[in-house]
């Protein structure tokens, strides 16, 4: 997830090596330090000001994927407080992008292009570029933009590649007999973290507190763009385009950066 600059398709095969960003506190350098730190509370009007369309799942387009603005901001709640994630900054940026790549919520799969075992809410897999623009009540299209990028690729709430699946699934106790069972196999630990919504919305602030380094950290902190733009870039490993501000922006709003 570090260099953005692998398309290799061997790159996969060294995503466990990667994980070596130490955990990072939320203390800052000092002049750099959030002082908008509030708590874990996560309401489903600063949700659906994030991501409008999780107000209802109606005419969500993958069936049993979708989630509502209301089980958004519980577990994601829950995840700010299991992970320690208090910076009003850093969960404005870590919301925004799992709306983004979860296009509000509707999707915990990845379906484009279909990668086996990989999420959406934070799907950081490293390919070509495909965003997905969906409309209510319109199927969605995909749109390749750029032909040799290596950005995320958007659509679902878990977001993250098979490997860093099995990174964050490992560090959950609750799952360590059941890991046993699905050794090797990408799809059946997805399975697992979806089958506990907390599991499911919780891998944001894991990846956060647990692989983007103190700097990046510190930076996001500030609430500035810069800082955004650093955490995209440098930890997500993917562009910071106009698409995923504009989710960082309604987060920031909503949140009162």
């Amino acid at each position: 997830m570090k260099p953005t600059h692998l398309c290799s398709a061997l790159f996969f095969l060294v995503l466990p090596a990667l994980g070596y960003a130490a955990p990072a506190s939320t203390t800052t350098k000092q002049g750099k330090q959030d002082n908008r730190a509030r708590d874990v509370k996560i309401t489903a009007a600063q949700i659906e000001t994030i991501a409008p369309k999780s107000k209802s799942c109606a005419d969500a387009p993958a069936p049993g994927e979708c989630a509502t603005s209301e089980q958004a901001a519980a577990n994601i709640g829950k995840s700010f407080e299991t992970y320690k994630v208090t910076s009003a900054a850093e969960q404005a940026a870590v919301i925004g992008l799992m709306a983004f790549e979860s296009l509000d919520f509707e999707y915990n799969r990845n379906h484009f292009p279909g990668v086996p075992g990989q999420g959406s809410m934070f799907a950081f897999a490293f390919a070509f570029a495909f965003y997905v623009h969906a409309l209510r009540g319109r199927s969605a299209r995909m749109r390749a933009e750029g032909e040799a990028d290596c950005v995320g690729i958007r659509l679902a709430r878990n977001m993250q590649s098979p490997a860093f699946n099995a990174k964050y699934a490992a560090s959950l106790p609750a799952l360590a007999d059941k890991l046993k069972g699905v050794s090797g196999d990408p799809t059946g630990v997805l399975d697992l973290l979806l089958s506990n919504e907390e599991y499911d919305f919780g891998s944001g602030a894991w990846f956060l507190t647990t692989q983007c380094s103190q700097d990046v950290r510190s930076e996001l902190q500030s609430g500035s763009e810069a800082g955004w733009q650093k955490f995209i870039s440098s930890c997500v490993g993917t562009d910071a385009n106009e698409e995923r501000k504009a989710y960082w922006t309604r987060a920031v709003q909503a949140l009162g950066v």
